[in-house]
C-alpha cells in the first residue's frame, strides 16, 4: 500500500515518480495492475468525462462519484482527489468539509492550487485533521481566467525564484509533494534541485522528481484537445470507432448475433414450438 512515504522514497532513491489520471472503476484497475505510483482523480474529468467546456463548471459533489469509483478500482493505489474551482476558496470551514469528503469517499489525499496565505493555512488544517495535500504550482488552471489562458509560467529567471519561494512555502507548510505545471524544464529542474520534497511535472521537462498527464490523452481517447507536452501511445479513438463501425455492419448485415453468441432451446422445446 502506497503512501505519502513513497513519494519521498522515489524521490531520495533517484527513482522517477509516475503518475496518471483516472476517473472510473475499470481504468483504475488497470493503473493499479501496472503499478503506477500514483492516480489523479483530476478536475480534469469535467471536460473528460463530463463534456463541460472547462474545469470551472463541476462540484465537489459530482467529483466525489467519481473519486468512488476510482478508490473500488485501485483499492491498494495512493489516490489524489482534485479539489474543484470554489470547493475551498471560500473559507477554511468550506475547504476542510469538502477536503474530508474526498477522503471519505475514498482518496488518499487532496490537491490544491496556489500559494497564498489562505492556501497555506488550509493545508495546515488539513494536516492537522489528518488529510494530506499535494500542491500544485506554475500554471494553474483554476487561475487560468485572471492569467489571460494556458500561458507558460517561470519563463525568466525572476519568475522562476518567485515560484521557487511559493514552493518552499508549501513544503514548509507540509505538503508531500508539489505538482508543476506548464513551465521550462530548466526552471522546473531548478526548483526540484532546491526542494527536498518531490516535484510532479506536467508539461515541465524531465527535470521533475517525477510525472502526471491526463490518462485519455496518451490513449488517444480524448481528442477535443492534445497538448504540447503530451506523447501519445495508443490511438484508442480509431481502435473504438472502426470496432463500432464493425458492429454497426455486422447487425446491418445480420452476421452478428451469430451461432455462436445466441442461445439455444432443447429440441424437444424447439419441436413444441414448431
Amino acid at each position: 500500500m502506497k503512501t505519502v512515504k513513497s513519494f519521498q522514497k522515489l524521490k531520495d532513491s533517484g527513482e522517477k515518480i509516475v503518475m496518471l489520471t483516472a476517473y472510473d472503476y475499470s481504468t483504475a484497475q488497470v493503473l493499479e495492475e501496472a503499478g503506477i505510483d500514483g492516480i489523479l482523480v483530476g478536475d480534469s474529468l469535467a471536460m473528460v468525462a463530463l463534456g463541460y467546456r472547462d474545469t470551472y463548471i463541476i462540484t465537489a459533489d459530482e467529483m466525489q462519484v467519481f473519486v468512488k469509483a476510482v478508490s473500488k478500482g485501485a483499492k491498494n493505489s495512493f489516490i489524489v482527489a482534485d479539489m474543484p474551482f470554489m470547493s475551498y476558496n471560500i473559507n477554511v470551514e468550506q475547504g476542510l468539509e469538502n477536503a474530508s469528503k474526498m477522503i471519505k469517499a475514498g482518496a488518499s489525499a487532496i490537491k490544491l492550487e496556489g500559494c497564498n496565505k489562505y492556501i497555506l493555512t488550509l493545508i495546515q488544517r488539513c494536516l492537522e485533521s489528518g488529510i494530506p495535500v499535494l500542491g500544485h504550482l506554475g500554471f494553474t488552471p483554476q487561475l487560468m481566467n485572471t492569467i489571460g489562458g494556458h500561458k507558460i509560467q517561470g519563463k525568466t529567471a525572476e519568475m522562476t525564484e518567485e515560484i521557487l519561494a511559493s514552493a518552499q512555502k508549501l513544503e514548509k507548510a507540509g505538503c508531500f509533494a508539489v505538482v508543476l505545471e506548464l513551465m521550462p524544464k530548466e526552471s522546473a529542474e531548478y526548483i526540484t534541485k532546491n526542494l527536498s520534497i518531490p516535484t510532479i511535472g506536467i508539461g515541465a521537462g524531465a527535470g521533475c522528481s517525477g510525472q502526471i498527464v491526463v490518462t485519455d490523452d496518451i490513449l488517444g481517447k480524448y481528442t477535443d484537445f492534445t497538448p504540447k507536452f503530451v506523447k501519445k501511445y495508443a490511438n484508442l479513438h480509431d481502435v473504438v470507432l472502426n470496432s463500432v463501425n464493425e458492429y454497426k455492419k455486422d447487425v446491418k448485415e445480420g452476421i452478428f448475433p451469430s451461432d455462436n453468441e445466441s442461445f439455444e432451446l432443447d429440441i424437444e422445446e424447439q419441436e413444441k414450438l414448431c
